[in-house]
């Protein structure tokens, strides 16, 4: 059998069986999914995927990269970054494809012509079946780093302690992202609150290492371009030992054991500032 015969053969076959597969096809696919999506929504997904194979086929025969297979290949994905999103695995996901498979072969392999069709027409779900893992897996990597860059916002809150004062409670391990992150929100809070003083609190993070010990330099830095005076709160005596040790310099920046102590100096400073600016306009 000719090529063009092996395609007018699977034409037919899904033309005339269309209910009959559809149906066997979302009782698959249902199974799979054990009811966590709704059967209306499955069968418009799988209904729309069948129509754009059929015609995609009557188009372009079994190439699945070829131009014929656009709207095939964009269902496909659509399909896949819904799926990813509703939590389900890529094995569940490839089973909405590789399911079709399992409804034609009784229909096509009765005789040796039907045979070779069958095993063409599986040969191009493999190929969609893998488009479709490829689009599960980067929506997943698309998630995944959504979420990370979520909660490294939240893991890295900028408050106003007083008038003309913000803090940065750190807690757990500061690295260049996080570090990045901090700088960014802390000089927009300097300018959102108009605010003259930055407290840099590390009593949540676990060790201060050389690294660390840069990484909070630099973000003093940063602050103090902005014209703000900072102050790194939390030394505690574990801190303070290793810091020394490692022979850490932070040179004239101003440190305290606790948050506490040092709001109290900023408040102070904060004070002081504002009576000699009163002192200068009399």
């Amino acid at each position: 059998m000719a090529p063009e015969e092996n395609t007018q053969l699977l034409i037919e076959t899904l033309t005339s069986h269309r209910e009959e597969f559809l149906a066997q096809w979302g009782a698959i696919v249902g199974e799979a999914l054990q009811g966590r999506l709704s059967v209306a929504e499955m069968r418009r997904e799988l209904g729309e995927l069948y129509e754009a194979i059929l015609q995609a086929i009557a188009a372009g025969g079994l190439d699945a990269d070829g131009e014929a297979y656009g709207e095939t290949r964009s269902l496909l994905i659509e399909l896949s970054r819904n799926r990813a999103r509703q939590g389900f695995t890529p094995t569940e996901t490839a089973t909405s494809v590789f399911a079709l498979k399992a409804v034609l072969e009784p229909a096509l392999t009765g005789e040796e012509h039907g045979t070779r069709t069958y095993l063409q027409f599986a040969k191009l779900l493999d190929g969609l079946a893998l488009l479709t893992t490829e689009a599960y897996v980067r929506t997943r990597e698309e998630i995944i780093a959504s979420q990370a860059e979520q909660l490294l916002e939240l893991s890295t809150p900028v408050v106003q302690l007083w008038k003309g004062v913000v803090g940065v409670p750190l807690v757990g391990t500061l690295d260049s992202a996080r570090t990045q992150v901090v700088m960014e929100k802390l000089l927009q809070t300097l300018v959102d609150t108009d605010s003259t003083h930055a407290i840099i609190d590390i009593t949540g993070v676990p060790t201060v290492d050389t690294q660390v010990a840069q990484h909070l330099l630099k973000t003093v830095v940063a602050a103090r371009m902005m014209g703000a005076q900072c102050t790194i709160s939390g030394i505690r005596p574990q801190i303070a030992q290793t810091i020394v040790a490692l022979g850490i310099q932070f040179g004239d920046i101003q440190t305290n054991a606790s948050l506490a102590d040092a709001l109290r100096q900023a408040v102070r400073e904060v004070a002081k500032d504002a009576e000699d600016d009163v002192r200068g306009l009399l």
